[in-house]
Parts: structure tokens; C-alpha cells; sequence
């Protein structure tokens, strides 16, 4: 019986560390994912530029071929929808690249 106490416990730990949390005053605070945008209408159209971007563009800069599986902001639209929806603004990208080189430059130009 122990066992599943602590169980219960690790797993807890495990779902709150993974939470992310928005910063207090961000345009993303207190919204859904779909209320910022990111709905079915979203999903349709980002499989759409997947399927005719296939490749990750910071990967192909350094000549690398990997699938995009990501539809990124190259500028960050922070809620302006029609940024959000402009197609000139969209690139694909790796979940790799966008989670840490896209990450790092976004980071970067926030000072911080």
C-alpha cells in the first residue's frame, strides 16, 4: 500500500513540473489554446502549408533535410490575428529546431 502512496505522490511531482506556466500580464494569460487562435480552422490550415512546406527551413540552411512538423510565427503575431493568420508569416520547422533554436532567438530578442 506504500507503494501506491508514493506512486501517487512521483506523479503528482511529474504533472506539475511539466505544466507551463504563462507569465502574469502575457496576452496568452488566461486563454485556451483555442481561444488564441489555435482551433480546428488552424489545424485545417496549417496541414495545408505542411503539405505543400514539407521541410524544416532552419534545417535546410545548414543542409540538413528534416520534415517540418511544425507551422512557426517567424514573427510573433502576440495576438494579433491578422499576423496570426498571414501565410507570408509562417515557416515549417522541425519540433526540433522550433523548440530550441526558434526558442533561443525568440529569448534573445526579448532581452532575456
Amino acid at each position: 500500500m506504500a507503494r501506491l502512496k508514493t506512486l501517487g505522490t512521483r506523479l503528482n511531482e511529474c504533472i506539475t513540473s511539466r505544466i507551463q506556466t504563462v507569465p502574469t500580464g502575457s496576452w496568452r494569460s488566461g486563454k485556451t489554446s483555442s481561444q488564441r487562435g489555435y482551433n480546428y480552422k488552424w489545424q485545417k490550415a496549417r496541414e495545408r502549408y505542411l503539405n505543400g512546406n514539407p521541410l524544416c527551413v532552419y534545417c535546410e540552411r545548414i543542409g540538413r533535410v528534416a520534415a517540418a512538423s511544425v507551422v512557426d510565427h517567424i514573427v510573433a503575431h502576440r495576438g494579433d490575428m491578422v499576423l496570426f493568420w498571414d501565410q507570408t508569416n509562417w515557416q515549417g520547422l522541425c519540433k526540433t529546431c522550433h523548440d530550441s533554436v526558434k526558442q533561443a532567438e525568440e529569448a534573445a530578442s526579448r532581452g532575456g
